[in-house]
């Protein structure tokens, strides 16, 4: 699923969305967390809101906790 089309559709009045990755996918997110790349690089915005909609996403569709999600986050900013 697209990231950016996720979010559009979810948050249409937050105007930063637009400026999402357009390419960037969630399948494509759970290999920068599990390869503790940076995650604002790859969706394309620096935006914490924006990120934290996009995990608690990415943990619906994964059946993850945030909690796991967002600690993989956490070790990537450690490398």
């Amino acid at each position: 699923m697209n990231i950016r089309e996720y979010y559009l559709t979810n948050f249409p009045t937050d105007e930063l969305g637009a400026q999402i990755n357009p390419t960037a996918t969630f399948d494509g997110l759970v290999r920068v967390l599990n390869n503790y790349e940076d995650v604002y690089e790859y969706i394309g915005v620096s935006d914490s809101l924006i990120r934290e909609r996009v995990f608690w996403n990415l943990s619906e569709i994964t059946t993850t906790e945030y909690s796991v999600i967002y600690d993989l986050w956490l070790e990537s900013a450690d490398v």
